[in-house]
């Protein structure tokens, strides 16, 4: 049977030349710690600290990137344990979902899933076998024998990870009760909030009206107005800020920040929170008025806001009612920014105490819009390619495409985004590799030399995240 051999130069570039150079910017910037400031692994993870269940439930069933390209073959994410919430039944035994996985392992040619997954079983896990429907049993053996090691629960992880600080991104009605126990262990520095309060922005959806209900009893602050349920954000954004929180999140649909008139706006509040139905344009125009309110928060409290618009969620509806939300069914949608962040930009954009950091699924607006707009606003990052676009040829083409025009400084240095914690090493591990390799060509053209490329590499590998996710 084949086995696993990773080859030392995975990644870089294949000219000779441009790999000699990549080598050596790579070798001086791959073992420098984690800034994992934008990702999703849920903060129990780290303030339980227990012993991950076995495998499949490490690295299949929470990871969509992994399911979303098994059910494009018509793989049920049902039998590879994704839960349903519609009563339906989903396959529990852990070692049918690994030996599914394993029999489909060619379908992940070529992606960048295929590059994590590679990096995961043979550096983490020791495996030195290719998955197939053969050496599933083995495979999974191996990783769960690792899995019960308590050398590998998450918190000895955070260390052979080389970790320094991580984000979770917690709704703005959490009650940071697990960060409150990371606190109280020591690890309140390291594993942060993020304040993403996406449910409250949309009037059309379904549990509005209940999550404003549940943001008055976290914050203690009555939402029964508009100027109150405001009250209640900043009243919460204050509490994450006393836990460690650097940054907000959101992830609206487009990327309008048009204020609204303040009485238009407690009109329109005050009618759907009776029960009043509002408009598409009023949803939208409502949303957008919310990036702006936040962005005038984070000139007050410092937070750093992360906008990622453009991308339609629940794209399936069949999907959504069978498996509810973030099941691989999100599909990216063209995103005009220019005109949509003018109010905010022209507003905040040269206020000292303002930091947005920028991203985005749509590639067309990097040169056209995100470049020219990092390049120029200064309280303005370009935020690192980004789910879709994080991969090997996805970063290729936003070094090529942002950096002539917003230079390396305005970019914010990469961030993860993933639910799966054992990836997270193998997806800083690819953009350093892809980095060394763009900074290669620059040297060998005689555009950079070999120490400002070695010096650039490590500034996005480390020193630009920090800086760029600092509290202004």
């Amino acid at each position: 049977m084949p086995s696993f051999v990773l080859e030392p130069d995975r990644a870089l570039p294949f000219p000779a030349d441009q790999r000699r150079v990549a080598r050596e910017v790579y070798d001086q910037v791959k073992d420098l710690p984690l800034i994992c400031m934008h990702g999703h692994v849920e903060p129990e993870v780290f303030a339980e600290d227990r012993a991950f269940a076995d495998p499949a439930q490490l690295l299949i069933v929470p990871d969509h990137y992994v399911f979303r390209m098994l059910a494009s073959q018509g793989v049920e994410p049902a039998r590879l344990g994704v839960p349903r919430r519609d009563g339906g039944p989903s396959e529990t035994d852990s070692r049918t979902i690994w030996r599914t996985f394993c029999a489909s392992w060619k379908l992940f040619r070529g992606t960048p899933s295929r590059y994590w997954l590679e990096h995961e079983l043979v550096e983490v896990f020791g495996v030195d076998q290719v998955p197939s429907a053969e050496t599933a049993d083995a495979i999974y053996d191996a990783v769960a024998a690792c899995v019960a090691d308590p050398g590998f629960r998450p918190r000895a992880l955070l260390d052979r990870f080389r970790i320094e600080v991580i984000s979770t991104t917690d709704a703005a009605t959490s009650p940071l009760e697990q960060h409150a126990r990371l606190a109280a262990d020591g690890l309140g520095d390291r594993v942060l909030p993020t304040f993403r309060p996406d449910a409250l922005a949309y009037l059309d959806r379904p549990t509005w009206r209940a999550d404003v209900a549940a943001l008055a009893e976290v914050s203690g602050v009555d939402t029964g107005s508009y100027d109150g349920f405001l009250e209640a954000l900043r009243a919460r954004r204050a509490a994450f800020v006393e836990a460690g929180a650097l940054a907000t999140d959101h992830g609206h649909l487009r990327a309008g920040t048009e204020p609204m008139e303040p009485a238009t706006a407690r009109a329109l509040y005050t009618r759907v929170l009776d029960g009043g139905a509002a408009s598409g344009a009023e949803v939208e125009a409502f949303a957008a008025n919310l990036l702006f309110r936040m962005a005038e928060m984070s000139c007050e409290d410092g937070l750093v806001m992360q906008i990622h618009p453009g991308v339609l969620r629940d794209h399936s509806s069949s999907v959504f009612a069978a498996y509810g939300a973030d099941k691989g069914y999100d599909i990216p949608v063209a995103t005009e920014m220019t005109a949509a962040l003018r109010p905010l930009l022209d507003r905040f954009g040269t206020d000292p105490r303002f930091r947005v950091i920028l991203f985005t699924v749509d590639e067309t607006v990097y040169s056209r819009e995100l470049a020219p707009i990092a390049g120029t606003y200064p309280s303005v990052r370009l935020g690192a390619p980004w789910w879709f676009l994080d991969s090997p040829e996805g970063m290729r083409r936003f070094f090529e495409t942002a950096v002539e025009t917003a230079g390396f400084y305005n970019l914010s240095g990469f961030v993860d985004d993933t639910r799966a914690f054992a990836s997270i090493p193998a997806r800083h591990d690819l953009y350093r590799r892809v980095t060394a390799g763009f900074l290669a060509r620059l040297v060998l053209e005689h555009r950079l030399s070999l120490d400002e490329a070695v010096e650039t590499a490590a500034d996005l590998a480390y020193h630009l995240p920090k800086q760029s996710y600092a509290r202004r």
